[in-house]
């Protein structure tokens, strides 16, 4: 197999980072050499030599680093990859060139938005994670053979569910669950606005992040606080989603959708926002409901008719667990990676 360096210079908590880990520790599992460049992260580093890897803590800092740089390199020099695989766009700055001190190897990029790719100007290929995001390159001016489309994995696991008594949620009322930071791309403030329209519901928010206060003073206006918990960050998602009836996915700006993938791996019924991501992944009415962003009545209704209907909530919870196994699986993913990794190396 092609011999790798993985750099991520993410932030503690992120959907970008929390598939990092997944994919490097797949990898690992299916035997590919790597060796691992992170931002310092004490919790990320343990858990990645837990499962085997090899890993390397940079300060990936800001102008006045000199360290990072230097180090990345020393780092490449010595594993002698074939592929350099960066995430995002501070780690792939700082990735050192082909030199004879590192050796030569191919500088590939994965990219989880639409950034800016003056950023990747040094890269050979990117890799986009949804068809939209690659199309999108190709218009910025990258050749499409150096475009490629791997999708995220999602876990596909299973956890006893939380006790609702524990959030004060009541046994037989529908749940909602909502996942991701408390920032404005999210849209809670449209869930809490939608839940006042779904007489006995409540909503379980599962993040952190800026809005937090924000949020929690609008669920009191709506009349709905005694219907929202506000669960902060959690490393519990299965357990939670076990507990639920559907997730909602309400965000204004989300360039894949890793919850509704998720969702789809447990078995929830999925209503999105049909921002970039969703609306690429779901088929409306099939594996999921697709309401317009910024619509706190259409979600409330979607909500409703899933909630009044149980036999549809079960087709579309089916319907996404097929779309999952087809496309999303560990092992499909990192067969797409295996074969990225040799193409790319030849």
């Amino acid at each position: 197999m092609t011999p790798v360096v993985q750099a991520m210079a993410g932030a503690e908590h992120g959907g970008a980072e929390a598939f990092f880990e997944r994919l490097a520790i797949a990898l690992n599992r299916a035997g590919l050499p790597q060796t691992l460049v992170i931002r310092r992260d004490g919790a990320r580093s343990a858990r990645l030599r837990d499962a085997g890897l090899a890993v390397t803590e940079l300060p990936f800092g800001g102008r006045l680093d000199l360290v990072t740089r230097r180090r990345f390199a020393a780092v490449v020099a010595k594993a002698r990859p074939r592929v350099v695989l960066t995430w995002m766009s501070r780690a792939t700055r700082l990735c050192p060139t082909p030199s004879p001190s590192t050796g030569p190897f191919i500088h590939a990029a994965r990219l989880g938005g639409y950034y800016d790719l003056k950023h990747y100007r040094h890269c050979r290929h990117l890799i986009g994670n949804t068809r939209d995001l690659c199309d999108w390159m190709e218009r910025s001016g990258w050749p499409a053979e150096r475009v490629h489309y791997l999708p995220n994995f999602a876990a596909d696991d299973r956890a006893l569910p939380v006790a609702r008594a524990d959030f004060a949620t009541p046994a037989d009322a529908p749940l909602i669950l909502a996942l991701g930071r408390l920032h404005p791309n999210k849209a809670f403030d449209v869930l809490i606005k939608a839940l006042a329209a779904v007489p006995g519901a409540h909503a379980w928010i599962a993040g952190e992040g800026p809005l937090a206060a924000e949020l929690e003073r609008l669920a009191a206006e709506r009349g709905v606080a005694d219907r929202v918990r506000f669960l902060g960050w959690r490393t519990d998602v299965a357990a939670l989603s076990a507990a639920a009836d559907l997730l909602v996915c309400p965000s204004r700006h989300e360039p894949l959708g890793n919850v509704v993938i998720e969702a789809w791996a447990r078995d929830l019924p999925v209503i999105a926002a049909a921002s970039q991501g969703p609306k690429q992944l779901i088929e409306d009415g099939a594996t999921g409901l697709l309401v317009p962003i910024d619509d706190d009545a259409a979600l409330a209704g979607a909500i409703n008719r899933l909630i009044a209907d149980p036999v549809l909530a079960r087709t579309i919870a089916a319907a996404g667990r097929e779309a999952f196994e087809r496309d999303f699986t560990e092992r499909v993913v990192v067969a797409r990676y295996l074969d990225f990794l040799d193409r790319v190396a030849a």
